[in-house]
């Protein structure tokens, strides 16, 4: 889960970034003649308060020297003051881009958990920068803050059991799809295989094949849908399952066809149109099939 966790970051950091720099700019004084240490402090913990899940909220002076205490979550605080934060990217970014940043996931020094720090330069009247302010976030409350999911809801959660029952269910129609697909060749038994019928073989591949399509929705629905991995992953795109699924059914429909040709040219010619007509169908599934990836590869590299 971290490795998606990093990559869903990476598809909401701008709105991460703005959330926080209206944190920032709602509450903490800047381009003003004087800025104390005291005012900016009280704004500080005033943010604290605001955000629930705010890891650590501390100031920084225009060396990258802290100048407050760190305060945490609960009000709980650590004597920091003084310590040089100069060779950190929050404060390097700060004072090098001159306005506010927010950093790449790092494990944080007080947990160890994969944390983000936000940071605002705070300018006096002139345009210099005298202060950093930083504060630090679990990576998991930024992305439940910049793109809230609709599994944290009540809602969210019966949709997500649903879903689950949903794939247990189709996950059992794929065993016994797969089952039924092998009964017919155990039982002939072992060393009798010579007496397996054309037709059989052609059956059983048309159910394996929709066993597999089937295994294959209900690994995108678990993964997505259960599991919360995002839609929007290149690994996961829903249109890839898409076309596994679509290109599984055209091979079973194809596969009926030709049973069906074989089956009525030998006993009943007057029938061989109703295997024309599924061919055709599946003619007509390939031309949708080549006009829908066309379209996705076009929308992909837009």
């Amino acid at each position: 889960m971290v490795v998606q966790d990093i990559q869903q970051y990476s598809e909401i950091r701008p709105k991460a970034r703005a959330y926080f720099c209206y944190l920032f700019h709602k509450n903490l004084p800047n381009h003003l003649p004087s800025v104390s240490i005291e005012s900016l402090t009280a704004r500080l913990l005033k943010i604290r308060g605001d955000l629930q899940g705010l890891e650590a909220a501390y100031l920084l002076d225009a060396a990258g020297n802290q100048v407050t205490p760190t305060y945490l979550k609960n009000g709980k605080k650590e004597e920091d003051i003084g310590v040089s934060r100069s060779t950190r990217a929050y404060y390097y970014r700060a004072m090098h881009e001159r306005r506010c940043t927010i950093t790449d996931p790092y494990p944080s020094l007080l947990n160890d958990e994969l944390t983000v720090t936000a940071s605002e330069p705070i300018f006096d009247e002139n345009g210099d920068i005298v202060y950093v302010a930083c504060i630090d976030m679990p990576l998991a409350e930024v992305l439940k803050i910049a793109h809230p999911m609709a599994l944290e809801s009540t809602a969210g959660r019966f949709f997500r059991a649903a879903y689950a029952a949903f794939t247990v269910v189709l996950a059992l129609v794929s065993l016994l799809l797969f089952v039924k697909g092998i009964e017919g060749f155990l039982a002939y038994g072992a060393g009798h295989y010579d007496k397996i019928e054309i037709k059989d073989i052609f059956e059983a591949t048309i159910l394996l094949t929709l066993s597999l399509a089937i295994l294959d929705l209900v690994k995108t629905l678990f993964e997505e849908e259960v599991l919360g991995r995002p839609k929007h992953d290149p690994d996961s795109s829903i249109h890839k399952t898409m076309v596994r699924f679509l290109g599984s059914i055209i091979i079973a429909l194809s596969i009926e066809a030709l049973m069906l040709v074989f089956k009525f040219a030998m006993t009943e010619p007057h029938m061989l149109v109703n295997a024309i007509y599924i061919i055709g169908g599946v003619a007509l599934l390939l031309v949708g099939l080549a006009v829908y990836i066309r379209f996705t590869n076009l929308g992909e590299r837009r």
